[in-house]
């Protein structure tokens, strides 16, 4: 499969599109954050506007993979594990860290997404998708997340938008 080029986070639709050469390619659900929109340090908000990848982290590591400080901890999430540690925000399976590109917006001071750890990151099964949750990092199915992965190369462009997809998006991909 060819590498992605741009992901388009829509924050009204909860979905992550994926487009190469201009045609689209993937949709999956996510869920944002619970605060909603907003570029701030420490709103828990999910940062607007243009971005890019980073860093990619946790190649090679199982699906359920617990990270913490993007280290993997040793640990692959499981529901015994989630009731030793309740109300802990999981960071599971692949990290796609972003950094933003517009200064003043989301770049530098205290609107820096990268400096806030703002993620694409997997986490538990047993979490929704489709519905705002998050401290501020996109959430993605493990699986959808383990797909994902090797088709997003480093400084793919991101744009997050609270827009609703345009029409053509919304149809099922074939």
């Amino acid at each position: 499969m060819r590498p992605l080029d741009l992901l388009h986070i829509s924050i009204a639709d909860q979905c992550l599109y994926g487009f190469t050469d201009g045609q689209l390619v993937v949709r999956l659900l996510v869920s944002t954050a619970l605060n909603g929109a907003g570029e701030q340090s420490g709103s828990n908000c999910t940062p607007r506007g243009r971005h890019q990848v980073r860093a990619k982290i946790g190649d090679g590591l199982p699906e359920g993979a617990v990270l913490r400080g993007r280290r993997w901890t040793g640990e692959v999430w499981s529901e015994a594990l989630e009731a030793q540690f309740p109300g802990r925000d999981w960071i599971l399976t692949r990290i796609l860290w972003l950094s933003g590109c517009e200064p003043g917006r989301n770049r530098l001071g205290q609107v820096d997404t990268f400096r806030r750890y703002i993620y694409l990151h997997g986490t538990p099964d047993n979490q929704p998708m489709g519905v705002p949750l998050s401290h501020g990092c996109v959430r993605l199915r493990n699986a959808d997340l383990l797909n994902l992965f090797p088709r997003v190369p480093s400084h793919c462009a991101v744009m997050i938008d609270e827009a609703p997809c345009p029409q053509w998006a919304a149809a099922d991909l074939v």
